[in-house]
């Protein structure tokens, strides 16, 4: 025990009453509510599934810390807020960490694992674990769908992933200003497909054709009459995609850079608006089409154009397509909605550290971009199944963790049982039973 846990803390007086604390109140835990977490694990068998994917090389005479317990350990920490493996060395104590990991949460029982049994789980990982693990986040989108869709859209979109030291195929990235990867990500509105991480020093729409195909050949298996359509920004306008698509009975919308062909064509939208604007000094958009083929395009394709005109100018903006609504709705209703998707890349790399990809080897830091979105996954089914109709039903991963896992409770374990005293001072109370009921009806 160190000298700090010995020795009372004191604090400023309240009025006449000293103030003091110790470190002796028991086996308390700060993340009660992540058993919300463990009971959505258990519907979707998300760290089964996973551990069914990954190769083990140890003997398993000696193994104390089975795969999925790792697994466990370590995506459920991600999602209650704890990015290192150092916060281990007293996670792998607290009761509701090993509660989380199926482990028995008894005094003096086995500890988890620690950071450097951790550490070498992830520098372990394969890429035929890895490209198993990544079916499995397809397959839980699917199985998310309780019929069939009629219709689904696949928001492709790369990011920047700064790093800081020697890491495996780390690159400097001009646009970014600074060393980085360039993972890609794939979504459906707020699910979570694919998490794919890149070197920088590559074309953005590295590999995007490939993930389409593979995606698109899995959905179809799986609803075979399902209209897939291929979203992204202009870093993914690449003909042999747009032709994949073509071929492929997939819609596309793309946005496309504007260069001087395409303002020529454009010419009399762009001039329209601007006379409108002259005339009445507000903003004006003008939408229509045109037909165009790069040099390099194996045929001509429609490209939506929005001539906008605003105080600070000429704001024109196009988008390829092979939809057949009006181009209004086209960019409206089909295009703009990509950026959504943002949020869901903030939520990744700001909520959940997927950017925390600080190990040396190339491999393991897509895993840990992969145990990110594993995270990701749990708490979005939470969100989707068990807050809709709530007031944190469009609620930020990091509100969700801040309002609903961080639960003061004591902790009392007997033979058979693990019971949980949470404070009863919690704010949530009604929610929280709401939810249990939701997730793990009796």
């Amino acid at each position: 025990m160190t000298e700090c846990n010995r020795a009372a803390l004191f604090f400023s007086s309240l009025s006449r009453r000293k103030i003091s604390a110790d470190f002796d109140g028991g086996r308390l835990t700060s993340d009660g509510g992540g058993l919300l977490l463990r009971e959505v694990d258990r519907r979707i068998g998300l760290t089964r599934r996973l551990a069914e994917c990954v190769t083990d090389p140890r003997d398993p005479a000696k193994v104390v810390h089975d795969v999925q317990t790792l697994l466990a350990q370590r995506i459920f920490a991600i999602a209650m807020g704890y990015e290192d493996l150092n916060d281990h060395e007293t996670l792998r104590t607290d009761p509701i960490m090993q509660v989380l990991a199926e482990h028995a949460p008894d005094v003096g029982a086995q500890p988890l694992a620690s950071p450097s049994t951790l550490c070498r789980f992830e520098n372990r990982i394969t890429r035929q674990s890895l490209a198993r693990m990544s079916g499995v986040l397809v397959d839980l989108f699917i199985a998310s769908f309780r019929r069939p869709p009629k219709r689904i859209v696949l928001d492709f979109d790369a990011t920047d992933d700064r790093v800081h030291g020697d890491q495996e195929r780390k690159f400097f990235h001009g646009y970014y200003d600074h060393y980085c990867f360039l993972p890609l990500y794939v979504f459906c509105g707020e699910r979570l497909l694919c998490a794919y991480l890149r070197p920088s020093n590559i074309d953005p729409a590295k590999h995007s054709r490939a993930i389409l195909r593979l995606l698109v050949n899995r959905l179809r298996q799986a609803w075979p009459k399902v209209k897939i359509i291929f979203r992204g920004d202009g870093g993914f306008c690449r003909w042999k995609t747009l032709k994949y698509c073509d071929e492929n009975d997939v819609g596309y919308v793309v946005g496309i850079a504007r260069n001087q062909v395409l303002t020529r064509l454009a010419e009399p939208f762009i001039a329209q608006a601007e006379s409108a604007f002259t005339q009445t000094g507000q903003k004006q958009r003008r939408f229509d089409e045109v037909r165009y083929a790069a040099k390099t395009w194996d045929r001509e394709r429609r490209v939506i154009v929005k001539a906008e005109h605003l105080k600070k100018g000429a704001n024109t903006r196009f988008v390829v397509t092979n939809l057949t609504h009006a181009p209004k709705d086209i960019y409206d209703g089909w295009y703009t909605p990509r950026g959504e998707m943002e949020n869901r890349i903030k939520e990744q790399q700001l909520g959940l550290f997927a950017d925390r990809t600080s190990c040396h080897r190339f491999i393991a830091n897509q895993f840990r971009l992969l145990l990110a979105s594993a995270a990701y996954v749990l708490i979005e089914h939470l969100r989707r199944e068990a807050l809709r109709g709530t007031e944190f039903a469009r609620a930020q991963v990091s509100t969700i963790r801040l309002k609903l896992f961080k639960i003061a409770a004591r902790v009392r374990t007997s033979v058979r049982r693990v019971v949980l005293h949470l404070s009863s001072s919690y704010p949530y109370q009604q929610l929280l039973c709401r939810l249990i009921a939701r997730l793990a009806p009796i």
